[in-house]
């Protein structure tokens, strides 16, 4: 296992050339809002004055959580199973979306329960830990070890994306049970109140809801450990989030523009960040989702969301929508045309 992830903040100096290009385009300062500050962090994530967007990949991690079986999700667990097939079938939102938008999607059995047919084998990356988690509600889901695994082999494919000429990636998840094991990261990293952390997940009621909250409640009564990021994912995550922890930590350290999803993905990025705060550098969050606790995390981590369209669907689905943002922020920064070019008078 890599212990220690070598992320470097970007070099600040390129932004003054990049505002000076911003401010020259044929448009009042700040008129294009948001996508101004999106195409001057990729330019400084890039460290270039004409940044590019290549080869955008979403890396779909799946697994079962052992705390699906305490009854805090309305669906069973084989769904987990049966949503991977679908998206190695091209039928599930993310596919569609990301065909929209030419963006290639991995999908990766981190710890599916049950195997898939061999005809599916070179559509999906088995990168299986084990037959999923264990309960968290009496002890811990993974051992350290396991988790330590599951961070290695999520950097694994996340670098092997960057070799392949990827520099703009995000990342996704399935997993039945998954926002329980996010809400407990939420709770434990950021301090927030249990149950503000706790939502709906994939339509609890409010009976299931108050049900799933003291479910997690009581899991704390068995968490005595050291508190260290390491531990609380290892304790309460998933192996598709420590994977995607993994994940986020390469992708910041080969220096990629990420596109960070919704509720549990930001679970997994708060594990990340609390390893290394460099990380976030790199980050550009895509919407608020619809969870309930999404908007806390985002305010933990003082960031601002592109969108907020009250979805709650993971997948990388909020990724994949805002990834046409991005690219309008950078292609008006390589491709609008400049005050002098288009012999506009500038206010200056």
């Amino acid at each position: 296992m890599k212990e220690k992830f070598n992320i470097e903040k970007p070099d600040p100096s390129i932004r003054e050339d990049l505002k000076r290009k911003n401010n020259n385009k044929t448009k009042p300062a700040g008129s294009l809002g948001r996508l101004e500050e999106i195409a001057m962090q990729v330019g400084t994530i890039q460290q270039k004055t004409e940044p590019e967007l290549k080869n955008p990949a979403i890396l779909v991690f799946a697994a079962d959580h052992g705390i699906a079986n305490e009854g805090v999700s309305p669906f069973p667990q084989e769904v987990t199973q049966q949503m991977v097939s679908n998206f190695i079938n091209k039928g599930a939102a993310i596919n569609v979306f990301a065909n929209q938008n030419d963006i290639d999607i991995e999908v990766i059995d981190s710890g599916v329960k049950g195997n898939f047919e061999d005809d599916t084998a070179h559509r999906i990356h088995d990168k299986k830990i084990a037959e999923g988690t264990e309960s968290f509600r009496y002890g811990p889901a993974m051992t350290r070890e396991q988790c330590k695994e599951a961070l290695q082999k999520g950097a694994e494919i996340t670098r092997q994306c960057a070799e392949n000429g990827c520099n703009i990636i995000g990342f996704g998840e399935m997993g039945i049970g998954n926002t329980s094991s996010s809400a407990m990261l939420m709770h434990l990293i950021t301090g927030e109140p249990l149950d503000t952390c706790t939502g709906k997940g994939t339509g609890l009621d409010t009976a299931g809801i108050n049900k799933k909250h003291n479910i997690l409640s009581e899991s704390l009564k068995h968490y005595q450990k050291d508190g260290s990021p390491l531990e609380i994912l290892a304790h309460f995550g998933g192996f598709e989030l420590a994977m995607i922890t993994g994940a986020f930590l390469q992708a910041a350290q080969e220096k990629m523009t990420i596109m960070v999803d919704g509720f549990n993905v930001t679970a997994a990025l708060l594990v990340a960040h609390k390893i290394t705060p460099n990380v976030l550098e790199y980050c550009i969050f895509a919407h608020q989702s619809g969870e309930k606790g999404h908007r806390k995390m985002l305010e933990y981590l003082n960031v601002k969301p592109l969108l907020n369209l009250d979805m709650r669907l993971g997948e990388g689905t909020g990724a994949a929508v805002a990834y046409p943002l991005i690219k309008a922020s950078v292609n008006f920064l390589n491709n609008m045309a400049s005050f002098d070019e288009a012999g506009v008078s500038n206010t200056e």
